[in-house]
């Protein structure tokens, strides 16, 4: 009887294999459900991520998994080291400060260069996630709130159809998300709801500018836009002391 062939397969070919045997669909609802989950702070940054557990959650064998990990990770949601557990990609005083000096440069750019390039079908995709924006925050919604502003944003980068800034801008939209949901849930001051609405009069301002394709206008208005959540974000990290009065 013929020896048994050995299998000439290396480690990565035997991955291929197995995504090709997963349904599509199942490996894009794991992606955008750590997405979400990162985003939305359900998963804190710096906690690890269990992929084990997530095989089983979602029915998929540890390749697919890992493939899906190292992606989030090219694209910022998380941390790989050699030899180490992933983990969310965590927050600090110098990313946060990295985040206040890039955010005005990125939001710009991607802005004026979307009102250059938006078609008519992108513009009509824009207004269609400001609704569900608006409706969140009519309905109180934070998580959605949080959700369609980085959608919102990132529809924008889309339509700049510029390589090298999209991906700055995803990595800066999950730190604005996950700042956001902080903020947006622990308000600091009364007029929160002013500042929300006046949120949603600026995208509605930034839709106007990029269709008519106001380059200028449209840098403006998400700068403005931009140092709304920037004060914002600086009242909830530094708030007022409490008034306690001295004993003389």
């Amino acid at each position: 009887m013929p020896a048994p062939k050995t299998s000439s397969k290396t480690d990565k070919e035997n991955d291929a294999a197995a995504f090709a045997e997963i349904p599509t669909d199942r490996k894009a609802v794991l992606g955008e459900t750590l997405r979400r989950r990162i985003v939305s702070m359900e998963m804190a940054p710096g906690s690890v991520v269990d992929e084990m557990a997530l095989s089983e959650e979602f029915g998929l064998s540890r390749p697919p998994v890992r493939e899906l990990l190292r992606q989030l990770a090219a694209e910022g949601y998380i941390d790989l080291e050699a030899n180490r557990a992933a983990r969310v990609s965590s927050m600090s005083f110098h990313s946060l400060r990295s985040f206040f000096q890039a955010a005005p440069l990125i939001y710009i750019a991607t802005t004026q260069l979307a009102a250059a390039n938006a078609s008519r079908t992108e513009i009509n995709e824009l207004k269609a996630i400001q609704k569900r924006f608006r409706t969140a925050i009519e309905e109180n919604d934070v998580e959605g709130r949080v959700i369609y502003n980085d959608q919102f944003h990132l529809e924008i980068g889309k339509m700049a159809q510029n390589p090298y800034l999209m991906p700055s801008l995803r990595r800066l939209l999950i730190d604005h998300a996950r700042l956001g949901k902080i903020f947006y849930r622990h308000p600091t001051t009364r007029d929160m709801s002013e500042n929300l609405e006046t949120a949603v009069q600026q995208h509605d301002e930034i839709i106007a500018a990029i269709e008519r394709h106001d380059t200028e206008a449209a840098g403006k208005l998400v700068r403005a836009h931009f140092e709304l959540s920037r004060v914002r974000m600086a009242e909830y990290a530094a708030p007022e002391g409490v008034d306690v009065p001295l004993a003389l």
